[in-house]
């Protein structure tokens, strides 16, 4: 067996090298009555070192569409420096118009953002093995979303806004619920001076 990729094991803030994939479809009911339901997707972003997952609703598998899906996850996780994907047209696609958008960047604000761009690669076609890490998350995504939803049909902005807003931490799996920390003393008020750390 071969030696794990360097990104796997070196010390890094979560989602620096991101793998995605698409998760779905799942089935909406729409805004209008008596319509029959709609296709959505969710894409999966799945940290390359930590496993974590990041996951965005989407309503088709457009290029426009899973942009805007890269964009709310840029904004919320930060910008990675490597994207992992297959060869999906829309993550083709996705990357050739981002490709464009730095080739008509002039001003100095744009061409400072796109210098601190990030890689996108792919794995080799027809060969969905490479991407076992993402394939995984997936599964797990879906078998999850059947769990808890059911045969049950929701709304677009109910799949996409959770009522309860606790996170998932790795004290629900050691002691069945978040972990509690004593609280820090309020050390604004001492005089700087007084301060040993």
């Amino acid at each position: 067996m071969a030696d794990l990729p360097k990104e796997r094991i070196q010390a890094s803030r979560p989602f620096i090298v991101t793998d995605v994939d698409y998760c779905g479809p799942f089935y909406y009911k729409p805004e209008v009555r008596n319509k029959s339901p709609h296709k959505c997707y969710v894409s999966v972003f799945i940290c390359f070192a930590t496993k974590a997952v990041w996951m965005e609703l989407v309503r088709d598998l457009s290029t426009g569409a899973f942009i805007d899906a890269l964009k709310r996850f840029i904004a919320t996780r930060g910008i990675p420096s490597c994207i992992w994907s297959d060869n999906a047209t829309n993550f083709v696609g996705a990357k050739n118009e981002l490709k464009e958008l730095r080739n008509l960047a002039l001003s100095e604000v744009h061409n400072f953002c796109l210098s601190n761009g990030f890689d996108w690669r792919f794995i080799p076609p027809r060969s969905p093995h490479f991407g076992g890490l993402w394939e995984a998350a997936v599964k797990i995504a879906k078998q999850h979303f059947y769990r808890s939803v059911g045969s049950s049909l929701l709304g677009f902005d109910e799949l996409q806004n959770p009522e309860d807003l606790d996170v998932l931490t790795p004290g629900h799996f050691l002691i069945g619920g978040s972990l509690t920390a004593l609280p820090e003393p309020d050390l604004t008020t001492l005089n700087y001076d007084r301060l040993d750390r």
